[in-house]
């Protein structure tokens, strides 16, 4: 067999995505970038923490293999993800039962202590310090199970994290204690050491709780596609899964079924949702030749479509992977743990063995040397640096839900904080999203018509019929009794009353409504035909909303996939510049644009052409009437139907990263503080576990202001 010609540099780069269970910080991000971007032939590695995936551009003749042996090597085992591999398991669920069983330890243990501290001396000391024993070393061993793994992965690989010093501290911590114990000594530590373990597993809690809650857009995104097809192939019709679809297959698509693969129609003619692609927030009808794209609804009649593209060719799957790319966002505190994170391991045991060193040459004799530099592991445990930014976010994110706004992501918060410009999708964002019939073309129907219109409507499932149904209803108009009733596709529904015909249609040339607007002509034999207006209302609020905005230095406009007439009826009713026809790259050329020009953007949207632009801005907010995609992407998701939801996320972002900078600074002036008292042999273990909690209380006692801090936003 003749040789292939030799790659070309463009051609022989590939990119690969690997599974690394084991990451959960920052340190561990470093540590595979850094060994994976040490290889030779890899380009670049970017860790996206909260997928728990590393995506690697190498040289085509660096094999996979070589790229699992690279991580395995400083103890992060992987694997290489497949497009049907399960979503990662939770990284909350391990946590919970070593919370638990911390929390329940140290309680017991306490009230021990306070025995002890309150004067018991002899026997009965020594009583309470084997109780706590009992109950403190398997609660130890058990709960401190999370950072011995953690620790012993990367010492027996050579390396250090921020667990080992953890490790390394409650280890001898809880050894030196049962030796005071079975040598009848004054002093246990069970307290201390459980107390440290129940604030850094909680702070680790909370930080998982908001990974979690980040990581199902894409999967929400894939789910729109339909699980597989009826394919026709030689008079004989059979189930196939999506993956099995190939180009050149036929599938038959019911009414009411979503696609499951991109194609073009050969035959037959409907209405689809192509809301996926163009925003339009109505159906369209499609025709022999037409495209149509997976995760597309059909609305009416039944389409044979040969398919064009399927699996992780289609335009869904392109979508999913442009909001898994732009979603790797690193944050600024990322960023600065990522840094911190190389240096603390190794100044925590230097200053421990410096300590004990010391103490050495000074005279104090092994234990007590020992015991003071334990006290040094202790009190430099970063637990208050690790809760000053989950604890903050948790308690604001409270706040916000009770003013029905839920956050997605915390780390989000710190994009929100910065926010400069604002880019608003129209339909079910600034609008409600609902057609609303004229209030006064209702009036001027008569009682009769009113009760035909009433009828004929109910009879579909169009969403101006709804809403037609909806408004007469309210006004308590009766349906009226029809018969021989046929919906067509296109062009409405055809009824008879009292023999004669009746129809409620798309309006014609003379009748049509003016500027874009939703119109249904009710057409009843012997009545003038009555045109019905209906209209997509602004959200309440909306005009004070972007008042407020403004007020705060974010200046908004709107960005809708929208006709450009429905577009600049919006804007000139909200004073805002506009651009219509997107099309979910044009959105997100949009937003790269102006980041581009040193802008912070914050993008509104609600449909699923909006999932890219939602992950790609610096912060992302979606209504909950949003679609399930539009909804898992974005960083925020408000309830109600006011628009102040925004301004308000804004200002309790604020507010919440001025309360994280004040915790930096709480944490980081606790170890100056503390940590040459430390050395200074001023504290026992205990008391080191005691200042080390105290630190952590009175961050989480700052954080707790924000509890009230979904306000009304401020200039």
């Amino acid at each position: 067999m003749a040789s292939a010609p030799p790659l070309t540099q463009s051609e022989s780069i590939e990119t690969t995505t690997l599974v690394v269970p084991g990451m959960h910080c920052a340190s561990c991000m470093g540590k595979v970038e850094r060994a994976l971007g040490a290889l030779p032939g890899v380009q670049s590695a970017r860790v996206n923490l909260t997928a728990r995936q590393v995506n690697v551009a190498h040289d085509a003749a660096l094999g996979v293999p070589d790229l699992v042996g690279a991580l395995v090597a400083i103890g992060f085992p992987s694997q290489p993800r497949v497009e049907d591999l399960a979503p990662p398991p939770s990284a909350v669920k391990p946590l919970l039962a070593p919370l638990a069983v911390a929390g329940f330890a140290c309680m017991n243990v306490m009230l021990l202590s306070v025995s002890i501290w309150s004067g018991a001396e002899g026997s009965t000391r020594d009583l309470f310090h084997l109780l706590s024993a009992a109950i403190g070393i398997p609660a130890i061993l058990y709960a401190g199970r999370v950072f011995f793994a953690s620790a012993w992965g990367a010492l027996k690989h050579g390396r250090t994290n921020m667990d080992v010093p953890i490790s390394i501290g409650v280890i001898l911590a809880t050894g030196l204690s049962l030796y005071e114990t079975l040598n009848h000594g004054a002093e246990a530590w069970f307290d201390g050491t459980l107390m440290l373990l129940l604030f850094l597993l909680a702070g680790r809690v909370l930080d998982a709780m908001m990974r979690d809650r980040a990581r199902a857009g894409v999967d929400a995104l894939l789910r729109q596609a339909a699980p597989g097809a009826m394919v026709v192939a030689k008079g004989a019709i059979d189930w196939v899964p999506a993956r099995d679809l190939l180009p050149g297959m036929v599938m038959r698509v019911a009414s009411g079924e979503r696609l499951a693969a991109d194609g073009e129609i050969v035959s037959g003619a409907s209405r689809f949702d192509r809301s996926l692609l163009t925003g339009e927030s109505a159906a369209v009808p499609v025709a022999q030749g037409d495209s149509v794209h997976a995760g597309m609804l059909n609305m009416d009649a039944p389409v044979d479509v040969r398919v064009t593209a399927a699996g992780s060719d289609t335009t869904l799957a392109e979508i999913a992977r442009t909001m898994e790319a732009a979603g790797q966002h690193r944050s600024a505190y990322v960023r600065i743990a990522d840094r911190a994170s190389r240096l603390y391991a190794p100044a925590v045991h230097t200053l421990a063995a410096l300590t004990f060193i010391g103490w050495m040459v000074a005279g104090a004799g092994a234990y007590e040397s020992l015991k003071i530099a334990i006290a040094v592991l202790i009190i430099t445990c970063p637990c208050a640096l690790g809760l000053a930014v989950p604890v903050a976010q948790v308690v604001a994110a409270g706040a916000l839900m009770r003013r029905g706004i839920m956050v997605k992501d915390g780390s989000a918060m710190e994009r929100m904080a910065r926010i400069d410009r604002a880019l608003l999708d129209k339909t079910g964002t600034l609008t409600l999203g609902r057609p609303t019939p004229d209030p006064q073309a209702l009036d001027a129907l008569p009682a009769q018509a009113a009760q035909v219109a009433l009828a004929l409507a109910s009879h579909s499932r169009h969403p101006l019929s709804r809403a037609l149904v909806e408004a007469l209803g309210a006004r308590g108009v009766t349906a009226a009794e029809l018969t021989q009733v046929e919906e067509v596709a296109g062009q409405g529904i055809h009824a008879l009353w009292h023999g004669g015909p009746v129809a409620l249609r798309r309006p014609d040339g003379a009748t049509a409504g003016t500027n874009g607007s939703m119109a249904s002509a009710l057409d009843i034999e012997g009545m003038p035909v009555r045109l019905i207006l209906f209209a997509d209302r602004l959200r309440p609020d909306a005009n004070q909303a972007l008042g407020w905005m403004r007020a705060m230095g974010v200046e908004p406009s709107i960005l809708s996939g929208d006709a450009m007439a429905a577009v600049a009826e919006v804007a000139r009713a909200t004073h805002m510049t506009a651009q219509g026809h997107a099309s979910p790259s044009d959105k997100l050329e949009a937003i790269q644009r102006l980041q581009g020009a040193g802008h912070h953007v914050l993008m509104a949207g609600d449909g699923l052409n909006d999932g890219p632009a939602l992950a790609a801005a610096h912060a992302s907010i979606a209504p909950g009437t949003a679609s399930d995609v539009g909804r898992q992407a974005a960083d925020f998701v408000f309830l109600s139907d006011s628009l102040l939801a925004i301004p308000r996320a804004m200002a309790t972002s604020r507010a919440t990263m001025r309360v994280v900078r004040q915790n930096f600074v709480l944490a980081i002036g606790y170890n100056v503080l503390a940590v040459p008292m430390a050395m200074a042999g001023l504290v026992t273990p205990l008391i080191a576990a005691v200042a080390m909690s105290t630190s952590s209380l009175i961050v989480i006692g700052n954080s707790l202001r924000l509890a009230m801090a979904a306000r009304e936003p401020r200039g």
